[in-house]
């Protein structure tokens, strides 16, 4: 398997990965996607198995230390030289869940906002996967003010 970071022309296989992964209310959209990969593709870690787009994670990077519902819908909102690296998906499509998969792309997005001078990185998740984010040393703030998709969610934030 190998990770790299995605071009416009990885559009179509994002929107249906994403699509597998999320409830529809929560899911991107390919406009979403086209817009988030006009401004920040290498912001998209992408993971393949033998060319086949098995999972990814994408997000914005900004000066702002909550990631605000805004940030999902405006990616104008990027700042490559922002402290925060915010993840909007962590994806892996069923077939390949519980093999280790999000955490090679997880350990690799960490790394490299490390590497880049990042003060560390932000993300929401619901309740139940709390504790996985927590295996990465992300630490719970409490629920978010987010209402993207109707649900719950919880302030994640890695450190560095």
């Amino acid at each position: 398997m190998k990770i790299r970071t995605a071009t416009i022309l990885d559009l179509q296989a994002i929107t249906e990965v994403e699509a597998r992964c999320f409830p529809k209310a929560e899911a991107a959209s390919e406009n979403d996607f086209k817009k988030r990969l006009s401004v920040y593709p290498n912001h998209f870690w992408l993971l393949e198995d033998d060319k086949k787009l098995v999972g990814f994670v994408n997000g914005m990077v900004t000066n702002e230390p909550i990631l605000r519902d805004e940030m999902y819908e405006d990616a104008n909102l990027h700042n490559e030289n922002g402290q925060w690296q915010m993840i909007f998906g962590v994806n892996t499509i069923p077939e390949y869940r519980r093999q280790g998969c999000a955490e090679r792309i997880l350990k690799k997005v960490i790394s490299d906002a490390k590497e880049q001078g990042r003060k560390g990185l932000v993300l929401t998740c619901k309740e139940k996967l709390i504790r996985y984010y927590e295996k990465f040393g992300f630490e719970n703030e409490g629920v978010s003010e987010s209402t993207h998709g109707g649900v719950v969610w919880y302030n994640m934030r890695l450190t560095f």
